[in-house]
């Protein structure tokens, strides 16, 4: 199976032009599933809740879910992106996984960071898992990687692949916490950053790329810079992510202490 990420620039309420720019980039490899940065069609540094409001759309009947459907159907392919979500409630920091049969997955952004509290509502959907050509995928938003129960949440699941859209700002941080989510659930991991920054409402957050792929042994498959904007793709074997057992007494799932965990 060939897995991909992108990693670009969006730039901030060009919607159109940023979804452009994610299918052009994407249109010189080939991957069964490309994972995208999260709000990559939006930008992300939001000022209030009324502008995040304005710039959000309904899933999956807004034009850029309808685009990556469009995209995937055309290609035979899969995509996890992530994208403000416009509800009847509120707005979502959410992600989507979606291919040719349609949308499979609807996640909405369970750990909200910094000012996120303030322009989106918490995510109510759970960590759920969809088949993509008879592999096990889950989902989670960047934030999402320094809390273990998200992974392992997944993992329960079924999951072999975690598509991880973000838009880290803590250098080296999730380059680290997602190896170590890998390899402590035994599955593969695919975070796709954004580079660049963005300066709004007298702040400025600057971006640090280094998306990566992770294998089901912590080892990093594939990655790119700080400041590239690109398309990789790696081969990747997704029945090794089926494999919990570490030596003939030892399954990381099975070993669980929950008579303990819970005193």
């Amino acid at each position: 199976m060939r897995v991909g990420y992108l990693q670009f620039n969006p730039r901030f309420g060009e919607v159109e032009e940023n979804v452009r720019r994610a299918l052009a980039l994407l249109s010189g490899e080939e991957a069964d599933l490309w994972v995208l940065p999260e709000l990559f069609s939006t930008g992300y540094h939001f000022t209030s809740p009324q502008e995040a409001r304005a710039l959000a759309e309904p899933v999956p009947s807004g034009p850029t879910t309808q685009a990556l459907l469009a995209w995937a159907g055309e290609r035979g392919c899969h995509i996890a992106a992530g994208l403000a979500e416009l509800a009847p409630e509120g707005v979502y920091n959410s992600a989507v996984l979606v291919g040719p049969q349609g949308l499979l997955l609807l996640y909405r952004k369970a750990h909200l960071f910094w000012r996120e509290k303030e322009n989106f509502l918490p995510g109510d959907t759970g960590f759920q898992v969809a088949e993509v050509g008879g592999v096990k995928v889950g989902l989670m938003v960047c934030f999402d990687h320094l809390f273990p129960e998200a992974a392992r949440t997944l993992a329960l699941k079924g999951a072999q692949i975690i598509a991880h859209p973000a838009n880290l700002v803590l250098p080296g941080v999730a380059q680290l916490t997602t190896r170590v989510r890998a390899l402590e659930n035994r599955l593969y991991l695919v975070t796709a950053n954004r580079t660049g920054e963005e300066r709004r409402g007298g702040e400025v957050l600057r971006f640090t790329g280094q998306s990566q792929i992770v294998s089901p042994q912590g080892e990093v498959l594939a990655s790119s810079t700080p400041q590239a904007e690109e398309a990789v793709v790696c081969e990747i074997d997704p029945e090794l992510a089926r494999q919990k057992r570490i030596n003939p007494y030892n399954d990381l799932l099975s070993d669980r202490r929950l008579d303990l965990y819970f005193r």
